[in-house]
């Protein structure tokens, strides 16, 4: 089992950046695919970003390509969420996910650990 902790929100203006960490610990890091999700008041969990156990092999969904990375340093048992050209709608609740396996997955029920989240609010 793994335990995850999120750090990293806050309040941002529009346009701006912020990086999301999560920390691990308990089972190897490196056994599991990660993601991010967000779930903004009254809408459902969606997916971010997943990134592969080795860290080889990423994916985002459509409204933050090109503006979210995802990373991993297995080492420092660490994900990460790099996200510029913040709006407004970016505004949620940000959770990682680990699951068992070599790729990540973009259906929230297919991770069974989760953080407890960090708010990103961005304001225009």
């Amino acid at each position: 089992q793994v335990q995850l902790v999120e750090y990293g929100g806050g309040l941002v203006q529009a346009g701006g950046s912020l990086r999301l960490s999560c920390t691990a610990s308990g089972r190897t890091f490196s056994s599991y695919a990660m993601g991010w999700f967000r779930q903004a008041p009254g809408k459902e969990r969606e997916f971010v970003a997943g990134i592969s156990r080795s860290g080889g092999i990423t994916s985002y969904g459509d409204s933050v390509q090109g503006r979210f990375t995802i990373s991993r340093d297995n080492a420092k048992n660490t994900l990460y969420l790099q996200m510029d050209s913040l709006k407004p709608e970016d505004t949620a609740v940000y959770y990682c996910a680990a699951r068992i396996g070599l790729e990540a997955k973009l259906l929230a029920n297919e991770y069974p650990y989760w953080g407890q989240g960090t708010q990103v609010t961005v304001s225009s």
